[in-house]
């Protein structure tokens, strides 16, 4: 098993490559079509996936949940540099898993 991977938008993936992770920036033909087949390329071998919000706001809701249920390697999402996209609500997730909506 490999170190950390981040899949997202280029400036952001500058930063994490100097911080030593592989990283992947997709192109926008290939985030309609493969980019779920990347996610779990790269879970494969990586001890954790980071994935950009930018990304994550793009996948569908049901694909964004099974990959961020992975026990191993966790996929996290994180902010993008530019604070472009905003985080999927967490809390909001975790009451809905839970059957206790407000």
């Amino acid at each position: 098993m490999s170190g950390p991977v981040y899949i997202g938008d280029a400036v952001s993936a500058s930063g994490y490559r100097l911080a030593g992770l592989r990283i992947h920036v997709p192109d926008t033909a290939e985030l309609h079509m493969q980019i779920e087949m990347q996610i779990e390329q790269a879970a494969m071998d990586a001890s954790l996936v980071l994935l950009g919000a930018d990304i994550a706001a793009q996948l569908p809701v049901t694909a964004l949940d099974r990959l961020l249920s992975r026990v191993a390697p966790a996929v996290v999402v994180v902010p993008d540099v530019r604070g472009a996209a905003l985080l999927p609500d967490l809390a909001k997730r975790l009451r809905q898993q839970l059957g206790v909506l407000e």
